[in-house]
């Protein structure tokens, strides 16, 4: 087994630790959401509440060693592997983080999600942003139009500028830490409007490459 599918299994295995170690200092409804404001707004019983995070993290974890298997295009997912396990780790280590502050929320020490999640996010943002800079075309990773799918020039276009606008992005979510209040409008606005250009860019260059061909052709 590969390295770095043994320290992603050891990244899920410590989460289910943590839970266990947990289960008796936490009350029977734990807290497990919380509003913009920082504010509870949701509880879930003991087992759910420990053991929720643990098996979400299981289950993407699963998912993503699979995907370099089974993708029509798994030649090219090799080409980035080192950038896809990095983003698996990542991403593991950020949920990590999430499950850490929500049993710490439980036991008292209330650290604010608002104070974490900027900053998970912000770091999970930037390094996508580098993913999809570094992803070759395929089913499962990167910006995944009809018009990228389609074309390997659209495709490498749209990918490296969603990398910029993801990397922006990520600095955006990061300036969230600072104003706790508004933090989820940090987070969510830039991401949303860096898909939303990606997804238009990539029809209006692939539009743009229909057109050079009919071009060529009346040429010839």
């Amino acid at each position: 087994m590969k390295k770095s599918t043994l320290v992603i299994i050891g990244i899920v295995l410590f989460s289910f630790i943590l839970s266990i170690y947990f289960y008796p200092l936490v009350p029977e409804q734990m807290a497990t959401h919380w509003d913009a404001s920082g504010e509870v707004n949701g509880y879930m019983s003991k087992f759910w509440g420990l053991f929720f995070m643990p098996l979400i993290m299981a289950g993407l974890a699963l998912f993503f060693l699979v995907v370099p298997r089974v993708d029509p295009r798994k030649a090219n997912i090799e080409k980035f592997r080192k950038h896809y396990e990095g983003f698996i780790f990542l991403m593991l280590l950020f949920l990590l983080a999430v499950h850490v502050q929500m049993l710490l929320w439980n036991i008292g020490i209330e650290i604010s999600p608002n104070s974490v999640l900027p900053v998970g996010i912000g770091l999970l943002f930037y390094y996508i942003g580098i993913l999809t800079e570094n992803a070759e075309q395929n089913w499962f990773v990167g910006v995944r139009t009809p018009w990228t799918l389609s074309s390997e020039r659209v495709w490498k276009r749209t990918n490296r500028l969603a990398g910029k606008l993801f990397k922006i992005a990520g600095i955006a979510a990061l300036f969230g830490m600072f104003f706790p209040d508004l933090a989820v409008y940090f987070i969510l606005g830039p991401a949303l409007l860096a898909a939303f250009v990606t997804v238009v860019y990539s029809y209006l260059e692939y539009r743009k490459e229909l057109k050079d061909k009919e071009l060529e052709a009346a040429w010839e």
